[in-house]
């Protein structure tokens, strides 16, 4: 008789058998769903998938074609893979390995053939030692090279080619007797593989890096400006058990609240695309040595202050809150930061995106420098000797990192408006422009939580500043007395 382990393990067998179908078909429908999401996501991923397997077919015609095959024979396959090695997403990126491929295999074919000729002078019995020797050297010499940064960072899919190219030819060269037929075959087949890679991902719908680098940077700083906004409308409406008292547009919020993260996690991908649009040539608005660093400049200022957000999150997020009282007293002067600097934020993106000159940012950055200095005041008042130091600790925390934002507000745009100078960016009527900034600002959802208006805001910090700076006159008045 059968065991009862043995009649269950049995019967989970064929339990896992019977539930197999419904597990492709589950995996495939997710499947499915993901590439639908991809694809609505961006189409021009669709495109690009079209534009390799277009650029495969093509060269693919020199080893169907008997008669290019026939000049070409098997070297016609580095056609092929130089189009599944070459082709990427940007053309930037395709540009820079295609003239990486290029060159670094003209380089490396000379020097492959003039290393053959060198090491057959010397004989059957030296000609293999002087053929070892020579990709002894180069190996290690490109493989050092490439540990340079500016080699690194833009040259080092070439030095890889190099090496490979060169140790092909050389090695080969030992017992094939037409070198140089054998390297003009695969030169020609690398060179009409890369241009065609080239050449469609120009003419074909063609997607940049630049244009990418250059949107991102904007949509960084309107991230930045959103995120300030929605730290008003959640951290000043807090009780005292840190629940939000509002909960109306608390997922937008959230949502906002952790857009800081997508900045944090940009270098990488600012690198690289500052680094494929420096291989591009002018096209639109972009001429051929666009001032990409001034981009990479505003970026890493981005991540700067997306720092101090992830610190302000942190603070929302935290169970000790500190005085309420505190943060009450602290309120209008933090809001009007926020809110100032986020739309300066704002203005700059959009800026950046449209390519006109900034026409309100800087009003905005003064605006938040006033509320800081009214804000520096009101904190070294005598009014907080006498209350709890740990409790004044998370308020005093939060201020200090907004005083931080606010100068690096300012380093931001600095940069963007020497970024408008240099590149020349179109000068906007300022009436029509103005007027376009105040509607957003009455209109938009995302300021619904601010009582006063931006102009009473402003007139009241002139007020407190001139009323401090009365003091501070009179305090002198009396010791010269």
């Amino acid at each position: 008789m059968a065991s009862p382990n043995t009649n269950q393990e049995k019967a989970g067998v064929l339990g896992r058998v019977l539930a197999l179908p419904k597990v492709v078909k589950g995996k495939v429908l997710s499947i499915c769903r993901l590439t639908k999401e991809i694809a609505q996501d961006d189409p021009r991923k669709v495109i690009h998938s079209l534009k390799v397997g277009l650029a495969i077919s093509l060269v693919s015609l020199f080893y169907y074609y008997q008669p290019l095959y026939e000049n070409f024979g098997l070297s016609a396959m580095w056609a092929v893979m130089t189009v599944v090695v070459v082709f990427e997403y940007t053309v930037g990126a395709t540009l820079g390995k295609g003239l990486n491929r290029t060159i670094a295999t003209l380089a490396a074919g000379a020097l492959g053939v003039g290393a053959h000729y060198l090491a057959s002078l010397s004989g059957a019995t030296g000609e293999p030692i002087l053929i070892g020797a020579f990709v002894f050297v180069q190996a290690a010499i490109a493989s050092f090279i490439r540990f340079f940064p500016k080699v690194k960072a833009r040259y080092d899919y070439g030095m890889l080619i190099f090496i490979l190219t060169f140790s092909l030819i050389s090695v080969s060269g030992f017992r094939e007797v037409e070198v140089l037929e054998m390297a003009h075959k695969r030169l020609s087949t690398i060179f009409i593989g890369g241009s065609a890679c080239v050449m469609i991902s120009i003419f074909v719908c063609p997607v940049w890096a630049g244009e990418e680098f250059h949107y991102s940077i904007a949509h960084k700083l309107e991230i930045l400006g959103y995120f300030l906004e929605a730290f008003v409308r959640v951290y000043f409406t807090m009780s005292k058990e840190g629940e939000s008292e509002d909960n109306k547009g608390d997922s937008k919020d959230k949502s906002f609240l952790e857009g800081y993260k997508t900045v944090l996690n940009s270098k990488s991908v600012d690198d690289s695309l500052a680094n494929f649009a420096k291989w591009e040539p002018g096209h639109g608005k972009f001429r051929f040595r666009h001032p990409w660093d001034l981009y990479l400049k505003v970026g890493a200022l981005s991540r700067q202050c997306a720092y101090r957000m992830e610190a302000l999150d942190a603070h929302i997020n935290s169970d000790i809150q500190g005085s309420q009282e505190m943060r009450s007293t602290i309120q209008e002067q933090c809001s009007e930061m926020c809110l100032e600097a986020s739309q300066a934020f704002k203005e700059l993106g959009s800026s950046i995106r449209t390519m006109t000159m900034p026409s309100s940012s800087d009003t905005h950055v003064a605006n938040a420098k006033a509320a800081v200095k009214s804000l520096k005041t009101l904190l070294q008042s005598s009014s907080w000797k006498e209350t709890d130091l740990l409790s004044l600790i998370p308020a005093a925390t939060v201020a200090s990192l907004l005083i931080d934002i606010v100068e690096f507000t300012e380093k931001i745009a600095d940069s963007v408006n020497n970024l408008a100078t240099l590149t020349h960016f179109e000068v906007v009527d300022t009436d029509k422009s103005s007027t376009k900034a105040q509607q957003p600002s009455q209109s938009s959802p995302h300021c619904e939580c601010v009582e006063p208006g931006p102009k009473t805001d402003s007139l009241q910090l002139v007020i407190l500043i001139e009323d401090s700076a009365l003091a501070v006159s009179d305090s002198e008045k009396s010791n010269r007395v």
